[in-house]
């Protein structure tokens, strides 16, 4: 994962471990998606995937993709 300036952003390790999908509470996994990094939702049902602003997990149902 990359911010503007080229850097890497990572998530903390403490809280990557705690992040869970606000919509389903399932587990979410790293993925890249068309605008940068992003975190998926593993429910089959759910899908949902939440975009990662500067290191920071974007958690809004309301904004997150829905799978294609």
């Amino acid at each position: 994962m990359s911010d503007a300036t080229g850097h890497e952003a990572q998530i903390e390790p403490w809280l990557r471990e705690i992040l869970r999908c606000p919509a389903c509470r399932s587990e979410l996994v790293d993925a890249q998606g068309a605008t940068g990094a992003e975190l998926h939702c593993t429910s089959a049902e759910c899908g949902l995937q939440y975009r990662i602003d500067e290191g920071v997990p974007v958690l809004l149902v309301d904004e997150a993709r829905k799978p294609a």
